[in-house]
């Protein structure tokens, strides 16, 4: 029987379709199409018709060649396992997804947001709310689900996904051979955001030629680094289309993605790690609900950096709530790289005073990284009290703020307040910790606070917000440098557990900055391992990554604004007494990817490597409006390897009227010396601005040329449209 389509929308340019098998009319899926180019959508074919399948018994005859994926997956504990060799694999294919049934569907307008609300039951009283929400002016889309038991007894989930995109591809009628692509994001300790595009092929999930067996490719994170080996983002091309489906997972903790497929048309389906592979489980009791991460997803005929700028779009509307002044990109000097965690008063007000001499007021922040914070028996880490070193601070952090503000600059501290080291007094409160198998957790030297205790969100209200209420410091650097791995105990799952903990450490966020509202946070987990929308919604910015002074800051800096936004993405430029200016310029040149971040041996730079610095941050105040909102591609050649680059790479980012591009770009080893670079057109450019160890840039009607480049350099272009 055909496909029938049960609700059609469009929000913006995007078709939201839900259908359901005509035999089955309450089993609703879910698919999203392009508004430009939905009258080139097929209808699939009904039947599989080839020759090994027409060769059956006909008792075995016909096989249906397309599925509807649910639009509501789920599991509930005591149901059938998902059949056809997938059991230990997936629960995507679970029964429990098939009695759900749609009660009602409505579209509602309120203040500029539209919400496509969908509500399922299943007959053991299960009840699923299933919201699509779109902004005015978004051109992507946020899937919000909550759960609740309406049952009499208790029901256990061992999977519940966030949300599931079938229908791919509705532009061939067959299994779309050679035309399917994955893309997604590998990630690891400086490290970041490594874009990998396969294809179906290569991932063995090619159909089977009865549609018996399911294939599946899934991609997890167990742990509270939810940027640790993959980022929570998956995007499926039609190459022959120019289609590109996305979705990105608002994910504190473990999560997982799958691709799908049984019949023609793939699958994509993503949200907390499941039992298999987050030790997840959750009992709803009677009346009791679960709300699921967000899911970010979209649409789009074009490219994988459309799609991506459009999800990471979604990531502004936090940011209005973050105090005003960041709209401006402050830039920020993180002392860790200078004293390697050993600060002192002496050290920071002598920083502070070369920054308000030599810096010209335009560095902002100077942040006291590791090291402020009592060693009783002088280890390099012993975290967990929060009381201040009165060896390096005789007179108190206040004394030392005060020092800093009074040169001009506002105050940093950093904090890793989820964790305790041994040495500290905090070691042996473990009624207060997190246990896993009836033992404090310990990861390394690290033990853990358990934020489901309202003790330890009182006595971090008593070391951490009083103290930086007391000593007037203006910007909070969030640590947290191990992950907890896939659950801890506690009265329900371990993974459940997991979350719950995450839940109240956000919670502790929401409670800091509501006492203090002008704080300006940067997460940081050990560089990027947070760097997901649900903790960029609680900061200003981001650490990302802990690639300090290594060659390959410039691609990860460049390969961050898919992900996230470049105001929220903090890179680091280490100064050295011992830099060229081509090493000075490669550095400074790759802040301009994000926020910078200034660290190192400025007290010992001469005039000349001043002289380039401040030209440099001169050239950053000038580009802020292009970084924060400019639409960013990359092109490069950097060859395989990211440690060890060569070739070329130009990031360049352009207003929405395209009247001004800023040209970000590096020279490795090897490689060409000369790279051209299309702007867009029509019309004559200018060169507002260039920055860089010597000049580079060359304009030739519509193009820009980087020619007589030196290996190991790198620079910026600002560019204005010429007006008559």
């Amino acid at each position: 029987m055909p496909l029938r389509l049960q609700a059609r929308h469009q929000l913006a340019d995007i078709v939201v379709r839900y259908h359901a098998p005509h035999d089955a009319p309450g089993a609703w899926g879910l698919s999203l199409v392009p508004a430009a180019i939905e009258n080139q959508a097929v209808a699939p074919r009904e039947n599989l018709g080839t020759p090994p399948v027409l060769a059956l018994p006909g008792a075995f005859l016909p096989i249906r060649a397309w599925e509807v994926a649910p639009l509501v997956a789920l599991h509930r504990r005591g149901d059938p396992l998902p059949p056809a060799f997938s059991n230990g694999r997936t629960l995507l294919a679970s029964p429990t997804a098939q009695t759900l049934a749609v009660r009602d569907h409505a579209a509602l307008r309120e203040n500029g947001v539209t919400t496509l609300r969908t509500a399922l039951a299943s007959p053991g009283g299960l009840v699923c709310i299933h919201d699509i929400v779109h902004h005015d002016g978004d051109r992507a889309l946020v899937i919000r689900i909550t759960l609740r038991n309406d049952g009499a007894a208790p029901l256990t989930l061992d999977f519940a996904a966030s949300f599931c995109l079938g229908g791919i591809t509705p532009f061939a009628a067959d299994d779309a051979p050679g035309r399917l692509h994955l893309h997604r994001f590998r990630s690891a300790w400086s490290a970041e955001a490594r874009h990998e595009r396969r294809s179906i092929e290569e991932l063995h999930l090619e159909r089977t030629w009865s549609g018996h067996g399911i294939q599946v490719e899934r991609i997890s994170q167990a742990g509270s680094m939810p940027v640790n080996g993959w980022h929570p983002f998956a995007a499926v091309e039609d190459a022959a289309a120019g289609v590109f489906w996305a979705a990105q997972l608002a994910a504190a903790g473990s999560w997982q993605l799958e691709l799908f497929r049984r019949a023609d048309q793939l699958a994509l389906a993503g949200g907390l790690a499941d039992r298999h592979a987050g030790e997840w489980g959750k009992t709803l009791r009677p009346g009791e609900t679960l709300a699921l991460p967000d899911a970010f997803v979209t649409a789009v005929a074009g490219t994988l950096d459309d799609a991506c700028a459009r999800l990471t779009a979604l990531q502004r509307h936090p940011l209005a709530a973050q105090p005003p002044g960041e709209r401006e990109l402050p830039v920020i000097f993180n002392e860790w790289c200078s004293s390697w965690g050993a600060p002192t008063h002496d050290s920071l007000t002598a920083l502070a005073g070369t920054l308000a001499a030599r810096a010209g007021g335009a560095v902002k922040y100077l942040v006291i990284d590791d090291g402020w914070a009592e060693r009783p028996s002088r280890g390099f880490q012993q975290n967990g009290d929060w009381l201040v070193n009165r060896a390096a601070f005789p007179a108190g952090l206040r004394a030392t703020a005060d020092a800093i503000r009074a040169r001009g600059l506002v105050p940093g501290l950093w904090f890793e307040f989820e964790a305790v080291n041994p040495g500290s007094r905090a070691w042996d409160e473990t009624s207060h910790q997190l246990h896993r198998d009836g033992a404090p957790l310990q990861v390394g030297n690290r033990r853990f606070w358990d934020f489901r205790d309202p003790w330890v969100h009182d006595f971090l209200a008593g070391r951490v917000t009083a103290l930086l209420r007391d000593s007037r410091i203006g910007y909070l650097k969030i640590d947290h440098n191990d992950t907890l791995g896939p659950g801890v105990d506690g009265p329900e799952s371990p993974g459940e557990n997991l979350r719950r903990h995450l839940a109240g450490v956000q919670q502790f966020l929401v409670r800091l900055r509501d006492g203090l509202p002008d704080l300006v946070i940067e997460t940081c987990a050990s560089g990027g391992h947070r760097l997901e929308p649900s903790w960029l919604a609680l900061s200003a910015l981001g650490s990302a990554t802990d690639a300090h002074e290594t060659p390959d800051i410039p691609v990860i800096a460049a390969s961050r604004p898919r992900l996230i936004l470049p105001a929220q993405s903090q890179i680091w430029a280490v100064l050295r007494a011992s830099d060229s200016p081509q090493r000075l310029a490669y550095s400074l040149a790759a802040t301009f990817l994000g926020r910078m971040c200034l660290s190192g041996d400025i007290g010992a730079l001469d005039e000349t490597q001043w002289g380039l610095v401040r030209d440099g941050l001169a050239a950053y105040r000038e580009a802020v409006p292009l970084i924060r909102d400019g639409q960013w591609r990359t092109r490069r050649e950097t060859g395989p390897s990211w440690q060890h680059p060569r070739g070329w790479q130009l990031a360049a980012a352009r207003d929405e009227a395209a009247q001004t591009v800023l040209v970000v770009w590096h020279r490795f080893a090897g490689g060409q010396n000369e790279v051209t670079h299309a702007l867009p057109a029509p019309g004559a450019w200018r060169l507002a601005r260039e920055f860089s160890e010597r000049p580079a840039v060359a304009l030739d009607g519509g193009a820009l040329t980087l020619a007589d480049t030196r290996e190991w350099t790198g620079g910026v272009a600002l560019l204005r449209r010429e007006t008559r």
